[in-house]
């Protein structure tokens, strides 16, 4: 049987609504269009195991399952099927995405691969206390944690990041620059099509929107904040569509009773992006409400959020930061405003309200600015490249 040269393993379950699966179809299906195939390694939706299952045009999926009562099982469960599937296979490249999957492949690098790239887009040490709070105090598991993130980085041949503040934090972990390539998120224009505003004078109510996880760092309670102070001037709705733990929305829901504003707002789970869409394209503005923390500040990273409603003509309002001034500039193509500040985000809704044209403006630079520099073939063109970088031959055809 024909055995790929490459293996793209991560611990995520594709395809699935969420930010990383996304990022993982286009990359994966930009890979095995380039180089002829490759062998794509996921968690399984169920406690069932797929082996060799064509998923996209030259992408075959195998999936181990990841069941257990905590991360930590969940984890080790992957780890070992993973080191099953593993036996007397050897490629060209092995590709990973974080320390679940990668920390088996780190260890034994010349057994498994003869390249090695490691795509971060986050890392346990510093995310992993948003979601257990408690391991704050457990400097033990934060060192493993790092420490099995620097040895993943240290054997890698290559590492990918979306945000050049995360390539500058690695440079901080003694990594050489020329070692790390940038390449940003994109977005499916196909999908995130383009819908103009008409100003409509009998509007009654205004229609925000927040879309993506529904992490602490995200800021998803400055959106209710914004909502409750939003309606003490003009009537206005809040729509949440995202993935979230039961604990995290009923933290939200407290939140809009003791604000007044549980009949304004709706939580939704993750739907498709096409779905997805026509909620966008139904509201005012998109808010993106990210908060100062080590995660988007130190570790950094590529809103995707902001990227894909950048393309839907619906403006953008985002905490003035470091990683979201990567994507754009200031009253081009969205409004930046003070991080951590409800009425900032306030002031904000109302000034686009007041100004149409503004919003227009703002909707068809950030348009233009996605066409231009995100979309996800450009994405798999640099990522291409990097490969081609460590020697491996693109397919003829």
């Amino acid at each position: 049987m024909y055995q790929s040269k490459i293996a793209y393993i991560s611990f995520d379950t594709v395809p699935a609504p969420k930010g990383a699966a996304i990022h993982i179809t286009a990359f994966a299906q930009a890979l095995g269009i380039a180089f002829d195939g490759i062998q794509l390694v996921t968690v399984s939706s169920t406690k069932e195991c797929i082996d060799s299952e064509k998923i996209y045009p030259q992408v075959i999926q195998t999936t181990l399952s990841a069941y257990g009562d905590n991360l930590i099982q969940r984890i080790l469960q992957f780890r070992y099927l993973l080191k099953l599937w593993l036996q007397k296979k050897q490629f060209e490249i092995i590709h990973i995405r974080s320390i679940y999957e990668g920390f088996v492949i780190a260890q034994n690098k010349q057994q498994y691969c003869k390249h090695l790239i490691f795509e971060v887009n986050g890392l346990p040490s510093i995310e992993l206390k948003y979601r257990y709070p408690n391991i704050v105090e457990d400097q033990e598991l934060l060192h493993k944690l790092y420490t099995q993130e620097q040895i993943c980085l240290e054997a890698a041949d290559l590492i990918i990041t979306p945000s050049s503040i995360t390539s500058k934090y690695f440079q901080s972990r003694g990594l050489t620059v020329n070692k790390i390539r940038v390449i940003p998120n994109g977005v499916d224009l196909d999908i995130f099509t383009y819908h103009s505003k008409i100003k409509n004078s009998t509007k009654v109510c205004l229609k925000l929107i927040y879309f993506g996880t529904l992490s602490p760092w995200q800021g998803v309670n400055l959106a209710i904040e914004t909502l409750a102070l939003l309606n003490r001037d003009i009537p206005a709705d809040l729509t949440v569509i995202g993935q979230a733990r039961n604990d995290q929305i009923a933290t939200l829901k407290k939140l809009a009773i003791k604000l007044g504003v549980t009949d304004r707002l709706e939580i939704l789970e993750p739907i498709s992006q096409q779905e997805l869409v026509k909620y966008i394209h139904n509201a005012d503005v998109i808010v993106a409400p990210l908060t100062p923390n080590d995660r988007n500040l130190i570790q950094g990273c590529c809103p995707l959020k902001i990227l894909e409603g950048m393309a839907t003509g619906t403006p953008v309002i985002a905490s003035d930061l470091p990683v979201v001034r990567e994507l754009g500039e200031d009253g081009v193509h969205f409004l930046l405003v003070k991080p951590s500040s409800a009425k900032a985000i306030k002031d904000a809704v109302l000034r686009l309200q007041s100004e149409p044209q503004l919003a227009n403006y703002l909707a068809t630079n950030a348009r233009n600015r996605i066409e231009q520099h995100y979309t996800w073939q450009l994405a798999g063109e640099a990522l291409i490249a990097a490969y081609t970088e460590l020697g491996i031959k693109k397919s003829n055809h």
